[in-house]
């Protein structure tokens, strides 16, 4: 250590560097005059600060050993809960939350992963309307405020919905109701009032629910085989 350190009894020393026996990558610090680890850390974390047995730390040193090792986790754990499927930037920062991470690593670890662009939510909300549109048959006003409810931001989201047009819209809104249209009981006027009403639900505006109910009527009846949708 260098001379401008501290003094010698603010030092704490390291007695001893146990891997733990489950995750390989993790190592237990235990310092002198203690039986139980100080703190676990990262192999990276290891090896970045030198944290060898006989290893000197003085104080002001060992806040940035917390702060970074509290840092790699919240990155490594948001790269894990990314494996999964794409995620928005609130859902990654929620996710870190409910592990009762340090705050500000949990920040970095959201702003480092929109650095290296694993977390975007420009592309993750245009890959979202369009694929939900085709998949799920959902309206755009729906669909933005599914974004919405993830924490995509007002502007972003309704960018992404409009960026779909009418005609997708359209095409969606029309398999919905074919799908749907066998399955309504009652009189013609109740069954496209019955119909109209399931359109909206899903988001799709009135003009357009009104286009698809129209279609739907006027198509040949089929067999009871159309798989149903949720109302």
């Amino acid at each position: 250590m260098n001379s401008d350190s501290g003094p010698r009894d603010e030092l704490r020393r390291i007695a001893s560097v146990e891997q733990d026996r489950k995750e390989k990558r993790r190592y237990h610090l235990i310092l002198d005059g203690g039986d139980e680890p100080f703190m676990t850390v990262h192999e990276d974390i290891l090896i970045r600060f030198r944290l060898l047995k006989g290893r000197e730390i003085h104080p002001d040193e060992l806040k940035d050993i917390i702060r970074e090792n509290e840092r790699h986790r919240a990155y490594a754990l948001a790269l894990s809960y990314l494996g999964a499927r794409p995620r928005t930037r609130t859902e990654i920062a929620r996710y870190l939350a409910r592990k009762e991470l340090d705050e500000e690593a949990c920040r970095h670890a959201v702003e480092r992963l929109q650095q290296e662009r694993l977390i975007d939510d420009d592309d993750y909300a245009d890959r979202f309307v369009s694929e939900r549109m085709r998949s799920q048959l959902k309206g755009r006003r729906l669909l933005q405020q599914e974004l919405m409810q993830r924490g995509v931001a007002k502007e972003t989201a309704k960018t992404a919905a409009e960026a779909q047009g009418d005609d997708a819209e359209t095409e969606a809104a029309v398999k919905a109701a074919r799908k749907k249209w066998p399955h309504l009981k009652g009189e013609l006027r109740e069954r496209k009032m019955k119909l109209a009403a399931f359109l909206l639900r899903r988001g799709f505006p009135a003009p357009i629910a009104r286009r698809a109910v129209q279609a739907a009527a006027a198509a040949p009846e089929e067999d009871e085989t159309c798989q149903w949708l949720d109302n």
